[in-house]
């Protein structure tokens, strides 16, 4: 199980391809009649293509803000409408309509996840499903995990990406290790058959701009070879003072497609980023007046001397699929994937007198220089066969995953405290060197997994079952005595079952179980880890039909977590297990592309979750921290489709995001906020122009706490103005 093993298992072939690429649209002139024979006019084919296989179309370009497939809840290209668990879809007319630039930003409108979790924070994504943190195993790429430990952790950029297919609840049955919320997997954008080019600019109220392009199609006139390559650059202040956010990203993809059977894409990814450490500011102050009043939301915590995030994360892989004449289909996806990350300076402890009536921020020197390797590749099976009255579409699978992380983090106290009305910066020139951590953490998990999707008239029924092997290392550098190894053996399963009644409703119900594998030591016992396990019972509806303009769900949901981790009492750099957490509650979605110009995105989320064990007794019931119990959003976008304004546009959005706890024992209570976004664009003869506005009234509010001195500003009034021109 060690690397480079399975990953050419079916060596030869060389990889699947979702092909990217819009419906076609053919104009036809009327046939002409020439003695006995008819003669066709030339078709004139515009646009994107549609991609090819169901697979295919699961993964390419969404028409409007209503997808009709996905392969994240079955790993088989189905219609959502036909798949018993809760999927949503946000493709790429959404995500330039709600002008977002960060994967948070493009999820904000979708049932169950709190994006932005903590607020401002350019250098990592952080968000919730259902409660449940996701961006440290439930991010993927292209079906394949990004696994992000520590503080090496990887960030997907949008303007590479065609959409992003969320599956809320356990996922291990298909995908092996993950968290019980469920998983977002980010689906590249493919080489297009037909020539494609976009270039895009724009820049924020704050100074940050860009420039972007996106070309595709034939490497030469009827070549079975296509290309595409997506860059952006982007670099400039931010809402906080001395603190940049800085970005250059390039994509190229090259596909090989010689009949209707086979594909071959070739993906690579390249990206640097240059910003800051994160913000850690005191509840007093932010949520609450301190005895100065509160805190400026333009502080910058750290030191201009010293303060630094740098991010290096490269992917080079493929994806292969091919067709076989007699209802089998075979798909390998393979990856490899690199992060380094440099996180160095002061970063923000509470106050130096514990009251905040000096107006002095107590800082720690904080280093992080963590890297990380992956390789992950799956292979499938995939077979169609009626037996009696029943339809099958069977999928096996072997997969396996090989994880490295080296992991270094430091922290110092600083003498110096920070003025919060008067900073003086360059006082801090040297990275701590106070080690609390080296270590080498190095995890092979190889899976088997099964899935019977059985049709009998109007009822389609899901069974799937995984086998994980597991081996798990640690390489501590500081106490050699304490490096351990240990193997561990996983199964997993789901069985779910929906049902096509009349009036396109699809009533579901179903059951799912997974693990996790968490890497890291528990803090007191020095000991590994033990996996977390999730299990989940949910039942619901959904309205709409394959390909329909719209499509609203409604599902109830009773998750259960256990061998939580969590920030250890002593120490909120450090994370122990200390028992489980059960999240209940009720969801609500719709997505609509409707006629005339107007399509809605909207969300509702209300859930209890509580701690249900824990040594601790005194959190018992309470709600885990930075965990808002009621989320709500609407989005509408409305352009005008005839006449002279013909292509001018107007966005609307108002967001809501319940109250959340500071602290385990739920008495600093961080309250909840209303947020309101609104735009114009106009759309015409392949130019764009749109100016979009977040959080309109531009209110001061605190995102979330992680603890009383960890609380985090949410986004200020953000103004983006974009110019894009495609051909």
């Amino acid at each position: 199980m060690r690397r480079g093993g399975p990953a050419f298992l079916l060596a030869g072939c060389a990889i699947a391809a979702l092909m990217c690429g819009q419906v076609a649209r053919a104009q036809q002139a009327p046939a002409k009649a020439a003695g006995n024979t008819v003669e066709l006019e030339t078709i004139d084919v515009q646009g994107q293509p549609k991609a090819g296989t169901a697979y295919q179309d699961a993964t390419g370009p969404v028409q409007g803000f209503t997808a009709a497939r996905s392969t994240a809840g079955t790993k088989t290209g189905t219609p959502i409408v036909d798949t018993p668990a809760s999927v949503s879809v946000v493709g790429q007319p959404q995500i330039q309509a709600t002008g977002s630039q960060t994967l948070p930003e493009a999820l904000r409108y979708t049932p169950g996840i709190f994006a932005n979790q903590f607020g401002f924070t350019p250098s990592t994504d952080f968000l919730q499903i259902r409660g449940f943190n996701v961006q440290d195993v439930g991010y993927y790429l292209d079906g394949l995990q990004l696994y992000s430990y520590a503080f090496a952790a990887f960030q997907v950029e949008p303007w590479g990406l065609e959409r992003f297919d969320v599956l809320r609840g356990p996922a291990s049955s298909l995908y092996g290790g993950s968290g019980p919320g469920g998983i977002i997997d980010s689906i590249s954008k493919r080489p297009t058959t037909v020539p494609y080019h976009r270039v895009e600019v724009g820049v924020n109220n704050f100074g940050n701009a860009y420039g972007a392009f996106d070309l595709s199609g034939p490497v030469s006139p009827g070549s079975a070879w296509s290309y595409r390559v997506a860059a952006l650059g982007r670099g400039g202040g931010t809402q906080v003072d001395h603190f940049d956010a800085d970005r250059g990203f390039v994509a190229p993809s090259l596909s090989y497609r010689p009949d209707g059977t086979t594909t071959l894409t070739f993906l690579g990814q390249y990206q640097r980023d240059f910003t800051d450490p994160n913000q850690f500011l005191p509840y007093n102050g932010t949520v609450r007046p301190a005895p100065f009043g509160r805190i400026p939301t333009d502080l910058f915590t750290g030191d201009t001397a010293l303060s630094t995030f740098e991010r290096q994360q490269a992917f080079l892989g493929y994806e292969f699929e091919h067709s076989f004449a007699n209802n089998l289909t075979v798909r390998q996806n393979l990856r490899y994937s690199y992060v380094d990350v440099l996180d160095r300076g002061p970063i923000g402890s509470g106050y130096a007198d514990g009251t905040g009536a000096s107006a002095q921020l107590a800082r720690f020197n904080f280093l992080a220089r963590d890297r990380g390797r992956e390789v992950t590749v799956d292979n499938q099976l995939q077979a169609n066969a009626d037996t009696f009255a029943l339809q099958h579409t069977f999928l096996g699978g072997v997969d396996y995953k090989h994880f490295i992380i080296n992991d270094n983090q430091a922290f110092d106290f600083l003498p110096p405290a920070l003025n919060i009305f008067a900073p003086r910066y360059g006082q801090v020139t040297t990275a701590s060197t106070g080690y609390y951590g080296r270590s080498t953490n190095t995890q092979d998990q190889l899976g088997f997994y099964g899935q019977d999707q059985i049709r009998f008239n109007d009822l389609n029924v899901v069974l799937s079952a995984r086998d994980d092997l597991l081996d798990t290392s640690l390489n501590n550098h500081l106490v050699p005595a304490n490096n351990t190894e240990v193997g561990s053996n996983h199964i997993t399963g789901r069985v779910a079952a929906i049902y096509d009644a009349a009036f396109d409703l699809h009533p579901y119900a179903g059951y799912a179980t997974s693990f996790n594998p968490v890497l890291g030591t528990n803090f007191s016992t020095q000991q590994l880890l033990r996996p977390e396990d999730g299990e989940q019972e949910e039942v619901g509806v959904k309205y709409g039909r394959t390909g329909g303009p719209i499509l609203a769900t409604l599902a109830l949901f009773n998750l259960t977590r256990s061998n939580v981790l969590n920030p250890d009492p002593t120490n909120p750099l450090l994370q122990v297990q200390t028992g489980e957490e059960r999240s209940r509650g009720i969801e609500l979605g719709l997505n609509a592309t409707l006629a005339e110009g107007l399509s809605a995105v909207g969300s509702f989320t209300a859930f209890s979750i509580q701690n249900t064990k824990d040594t601790d007794r005194t959190i018992l019931g309470k709600v885990p921290v930075a965990t808002p119990e009621m989320l709500s959003s609407l989005f509408v976008d409305y352009t005008i489709p005839e006449g002279a304004l013909r292509g001018l546009g107007f966005v609307a959005g108002e967001r809501y995001v319940g109250a959340s706890y500071a602290d385990a024992l739920n008495t600093q209570r961080v309250p909840d906020f209303w947020l309101t976004d609104a735009g114009i664009h106009y759309d015409r003869d392949g130019y764009r122009i749109a100016i979009n506005a977040r959080n309109l009234f531009d209110r001061t509010y605190v995102s979330s706490c992680n603890t009383s001195t960890s609380c985090f500003y949410g986004d200020r009034r953000t103004i983006l103005g974009t110019l894009s021109f495609t051909w």
